[in-house]
């Protein structure tokens, strides 16, 4: 791909020009679209025609730009979330019933949880996730799970860079972190009270395909409610999801 004159190649600007949509902002014109992503105007308005041209933005009547619909098409061709939120949601359906508060489905990406999936009842408690929404690992209790069970390397980094706060009780102490991880990999769940909000208790367990941890499974909770159940039906709703995703391949 040709780079501009900044040293950037043509790949490198389309990714900025899809990464500036977030859950939050949704729709942007081409000029907005140019601003966020610090590239001159002429290059953001040929970028974006030729991605329009393409499907993988669509344009409004008031010109506005979203995000096109080729592009989730594209996104879920032999997507490996695509077939570990397909194993995992019908088993997230029966926690859901029995917790009926929220459930969700995280993997590990780029050192965030990236969520695939939620489940909500209408009259459960606060909760900060999104689907395709992400989380720092450090502070959400699928985080800490996929924290735990990353590569070395990996949680050496998270451990290594600044760790924000979310709420008072997020754990932004490396060594304090540290040994909360060594606890979760010895008893197989976490559970992390006010680390997001501090009116919310995460809970959450690995999800493994052939021994490897591929995903989260998690539940949150109303700060006051008990966490064993949760547990429990996360723990099976996980062996479950594991012997499906065995089946599959």
């Amino acid at each position: 791909m040709a780079n501009s004159r900044s040293g950037d190649s043509m790949t490198s600007r389309i990714v900025r020009v899809l990464d500036s949509f977030t859950g939050e902002r949704t729709v942007q014109t081409a000029t907005q679209i140019a601003r966020r992503t610090g590239m001159p105007q002429s290059s953001a308005h040929r970028i974006v025609n030729d991605l329009v041209e393409a499907g993988l933005l669509e344009r409004d009547d008031e010109n506005r730009i979203r995000l096109g619909m080729r592009l989730w098409e594209l996104a879920l061709r032999g997507s490996r979330a695509l077939r570990l939120r397909q194993a995992a949601l019908p088993h997230m359906e029966a926690v859901q019933a029995q917790i009926r508060q929220h459930t969700q489905l995280a993997v590990l990406e780029h050192d965030e949880a990236l969520f695939l999936e939620r489940l909500s009842d209408p009259d459960s408690g606060a909760n900060v996730t999104r689907i395709a929404g992400r989380l720092p690992v450090h502070a959400s209790s699928a985080g800490l799970v996929l924290l735990a069970h990353a590569d070395p390397a990996v949680r050496e980094r998270v451990l290594a860079a600044p760790l924000r706060s979310l709420s008072p009780e997020t754990i932004t102490d490396a060594e304090a972190l540290r040994k909360l991880l060594t606890s979760i990999r010895r008893r197989g769940h976490v559970v992390a009270p006010g680390s997001i909000e501090v009116i919310s208790t995460g809970v959450a367990i690995p999800v493994r395909d052939h021994e490897e941890v591929v995903a989260a499974l998690s539940v949150v909770l109303p700060r006051a409610s008990p966490t064993e159940p949760a547990v429990l039906a996360l723990l099976a709703a996980a062996k479950s999801i594991e012997r499906d995703l065995q089946n599959s391949h």
